[in-house]
């Protein structure tokens, strides 16, 4: 097999689609004549086939800005989109603390995105849940009712039918559910406190969130209790409980930073990583809603991960 040609594993195991350049057609780059012949996908994505190797000019690798000739043969291995994954089931590792035939309470550990978007296509809670629990396949958003950060653990409900959906989404908007953080965070806080202020986007840097000039702010409310002071890695550290009567997009973590007391390990927003601190010191340590089926309140706690709890094992605490 001379050197120029691809390996037959490289390329899908579907059947190529075959266009052959006529003379009506404009004898341009590669990338242009397919954008056209295939209106359907974008010359982004095109391009990327064409360097990943999965398009062949009369048997031979392509390259984006080659001209192509009359009579020129153009074999295109389709590929599926990134954010084609995003509802598919796959094996992932979480724990379940407990569930009924309305609702699943998911203990979701660090470093798993809750729910695909741009560069988490895969590999998410949401197809951990569609393998776990295929009839969520008919929910929206595998019933995924709240979601935490990628880096923050904890307590999360999911719904395993509409019904139950809407009812615990109707809490949530109702604030009704309790859902109560443990956070570490730099600093001696106060003994407690309310921040209410609006969180939108930082019209700076579009991945944060910001309560200075925002863009489409929203209200924010946080209640923050104090639980003790200490030191650790030579610095003053305050762990916290956290009440949110609101949901938004890093509320915690742009709040506190707000106070000046950033979380630790949060460098997004002014934390410092500090010994075992290597990601925001944030776990969603109890959840509380009302039992769709209307069995009364339900309340679950989640011990700290065991990177949150080699810090607090750290701390000289006062």
């Amino acid at each position: 097999m001379p050197d120029t040609q691809i390996p037959e594993d490289h390329l899908s195991d579907e059947e190529p689609q075959l266009f052959r350049v006529t003379e009506d057609m404009p004898l341009e780059r590669l990338d242009k004549v397919l954008a056209v012949l295939m209106p359907q996908h974008s010359r982004s994505r095109l391009q990327t086939w064409i360097e990943s190797g999965h398009v062949q000019v009369n048997g031979l690798p392509a390259k984006i800005r080659q001209t192509m000739r009359e009579d020129d043969l153009i074999s295109v291995y389709e590929q599926e989109a990134p954010e084609d994954q995003a509802f598919r089931p796959e094996p992932i590792d979480f724990e379940v603390l407990g569930e009924s035939p309305d609702w699943i309470v998911v203990n979701k550990p660090v470093g798993l995105v809750t729910h695909p978007g741009a560069g988490n296509w895969s590999g998410t809670l949401l197809n951990g849940l569609l393998f776990r629990y295929p009839e969520l396949t008919h929910v929206a958003r595998a019933g995924i009712v709240h979601r935490l950060d990628k880096d923050t653990s904890g307590l999360l409900v999911v719904a395993r039918n509409e019904v139950a959906q809407t009812h615990l989404v109707r809490q949530l908007q109702a604030r009704t559910m309790g859902r109560l953080y443990t956070a570490l965070a730099h600093g001696r806080m106060l003994p407690q406190g309310k921040i209410d202020r609006p969180i939108g986007r930082d019209p700076r840097v579009p991945v944060r969130m910001a309560v200075e000039r925002p863009n489409a702010p929203k209200p924010a409310i946080t209640h923050y209790q104090l639980v003790r002071t200490g030191e650790y890695q030579d610095s003053n550290i305050s762990q916290v409980s956290c009440k949110l009567e609101t949901g938004r997009t890093h509320q915690i973590r742009v709040h506190l930073a707000s106070l000046g007391h950033p979380l630790l390990g949060d460098t997004q927003y002014g934390g410092k990583v500090l010994g075992e601190a290597t990601r925001q010191m944030l776990h969603a340590f109890e959840l509380k809603f009302d039992d769709p089926a209307g069995a009364g309140e339900v309340s679950f706690q989640a011990p700290l991960p065991a990177d949150m709890a080699k810090v607090v094992q750290g701390v000289q605490w006062k």
